[in-house]
């Protein structure tokens, strides 16, 4: 099994990355490769994806961390834990990196695809925090 870490520098001080990219209804909006809408469900949130699967996903509360961890429950049961951190980057700037694990049963091809999901969503995210 493999693990990708995918980083993308984005020129907006840390504590503003985090401020709009902690609130999960936000989502829809930088990442619609993994969500198209999103509501809450008590302690959790109810994500429709991008290929209309429902989910269910456990968001890191808003932290000075930098830590941005999810959870997403997949319809089959299975748990993907997501590893996502803002750290100071160079300037004033933040590197946003989100670690890509290989789940059981996923070949490298979907692995691949993935993972341009996942850097397609940080660049948009970059995009809408630099405008």
């Amino acid at each position: 099994m493999r693990t990708l870490t995918i980083t993308v520098d984005i020129a907006v001080a840390p504590d503003a990355v985090m401020a709009y990219a902690s609130n999960p209804l936000h989502l829809p909006q930088w990442a619609p490769g993994f969500a198209s809408s999103i509501s809450p469900s008590g302690d959790e949130w109810l994500v429709r994806m991008a290929d209309g699967t429902e989910v269910r996903l456990w968001f890191t509360p808003p932290n000075a961390d930098g830590i941005l961890d999810h959870v997403v429950y997949l319809p089959d049961g299975e748990e993907v834990m997501n590893t996502m951190r803002v750290t100071p980057g160079n300037a004033s700037g933040s590197t946003v990196s989100f670690v890509l694990h290989q789940r059981q049963g996923m070949n490298d091809a979907e692995l691949m695809r993935d993972a341009e999901l996942v850097r397609a969503d940080l660049l948009r995210l970059r995009s809408m925090l630099e405008d």
